[in-house]
């Protein structure tokens, strides 16, 4: 009678103990409303939509803070760091057989503060999304991939093959940091172009995205090799190597680039130069890493030739020269703290971009009514990553300093400096 008794008030007192929370919670039915917050849940969170495709979501958030100095004026502006931006994306697979498989991606970038659209008057350069991926795989470990949509030209990414951790704000692509900025005449202050125009903004070798199929063979050892064509009519190849040889852990890459036709590729172009024109480029990188001791050597090179561009100078009288570029970096990544990898390096770039045309006008870029016949530059940089693991996260400072070349019809044009210091972080997720 004694343990049915305490029983009994024990079961009670828990009623009454149960009773707020269960009337904060869910109200008088408990099942309804139950089944309520279930659906509530349900409906904000991210589920697949069948049981045969798998579904990741992945991203980043790449923001910075940046400091630049154009020999006339200097400022602090926050941003989108460009050179790898924020993004969100979806992926997943599917199992067709033990060798089969089909693969989906769609992938948005994010800019809150475009850095390619701020100048000395604009700090932010606005905000929007843009659509970088959205594909389709249909693959076989034996026989390779092919990919349909908005995706990856062969090429892309061949000049930026990078064995440290500084891919996320220190690649090849310079130009990220001051593309809408102007190169300022020394004693005057004039604009003398904008450095996108001056130096044509593609990076010379390097593929982007674009409307495409996409073949990918299967690894042969530590080789790779892809194939693209679209956009009426594209095409490119590329052949990639990633491995360790000894003590050295490698990654490498060589690609090729043609367009027919108008392209993102080559320079824009309203002219009407449109006949027989084509871009063809080549570009290349190597970088190596003395795995024991964490040094580091990093190799880029990138040319490319355009129709457009020599058919406009010719019928001027401007003899043509090909887009270039050469990009140097080394330096050394270890762990010495807890936190995770630091890495230190300095680079040399070097920019060839002869005379070139504005982009949308096909017109020569011209300098107080003279044209300008050649623009060249340089780029020193030293910068600082620090990984830290247990949050997917690195923290960045690079300082770039930016000494232009400029010539005219009329002669050489003194010209300032641009330099800039960026901090700034990525977190994955």
């Amino acid at each position: 009678m004694k343990l049915k008794t305490f029983g009994a008030a024990l079961l009670v007192l828990t009623g009454f103990a149960l009773t707020p929370a269960n009337a904060a919670d869910f109200g008088g039915d408990c099942c309804a409303d139950l089944e309520e917050r279930i659906a509530e849940l349900e409906a904000t969170t991210a589920r697949k939509g069948n049981r045969k495709v798998s579904l990741t979501i992945y991203g980043k958030v790449n923001e910075a803070i940046g400091y630049w100095d154009d020999g006339f004026e200097q400022n602090v502006y926050q941003f989108t760091n460009d050179t790898s931006r924020t993004r969100f994306g979806f992926k997943g697979k599917a199992k067709i057989t033990k060798d089969w498989f089909a693969k989906f991606k769609i992938e948005v970038g994010i800019r809150t503060a475009d850095q390619g659209a701020i100048d000395a008057d604009t700090d932010d350069g606005g905000s929007g999304f843009d659509l970088r991926k959205a594909e389709w795989s249909l693959g076989s470990k034996t026989y390779g991939s092919v990919t349909v949509g908005e995706t990856s030209m062969a090429h892309d990414g061949i000049t930026q093959q990078q064995v440290a951790n500084i891919k996320h704000f220190a690649n090849p692509d310079v130009l990220d940091a001051n593309d809408s900025f102007a190169i300022r005449q020394s004693g005057t202050g004039a604009n003398i172009g904008e450095w996108d125009n001056l130096a044509q903004v593609l990076e010379p070798g390097e593929g982007s995205r674009g409307n495409l199929i996409r073949y990918n063979t299967p690894k042969f050892g530590d080789f790779s090799f892809a194939a693209a064509w679209g956009e009426d009519d594209v095409w490119n190849v590329a052949l990639k190597y990633a491995g360790q040889l000894g003590d050295f852990k490698v990654k490498g890459g060589v690609g090729y680039g043609e367009a027919t036709e108008r392209d993102e590729e080559c320079t824009d172009d309203d002219a009407g130069i449109t006949s027989g024109s084509s871009c063809k480029e080549i570009g290349a990188s190597l970088s190596a890493m003395h795995v024991p001791t964490g040094l580091f050597l990093t190799g880029a090179y990138g040319i490319r030739e355009d129709d457009v561009n020599d058919q406009t100078l010719t019928a001027a009288g401007i003899a043509t020269d090909d887009n270039q570029f050469y990009h140097i970096q080394g330096g050394i990544e270890q762990k010495w703290n807890s936190l995770g990898k630091t890495t230190f390096f300095g680079g040399y770039y070097v920019r060839e971009a002869g005379a070139t045309v504005r982009d949308n006008s096909g017109a020569i870029n011209t300098f107080n009514g003279n044209n300008i016949t050649d623009v060249e530059f340089e780029m020193f940089e030293v910068g600082l990553n620090q990984n830290v693991s247990a949050a997917a996260m690195d923290f960045y400072l690079h300082y770039k300093h930016y000494g232009p070349d400029i010539t005219t019809t009329a002669g050489a044009v003194a010209s300032e400096p641009w330099q800039t210091v960026i901090g700034g972080a990525q977190i994955k997720f």
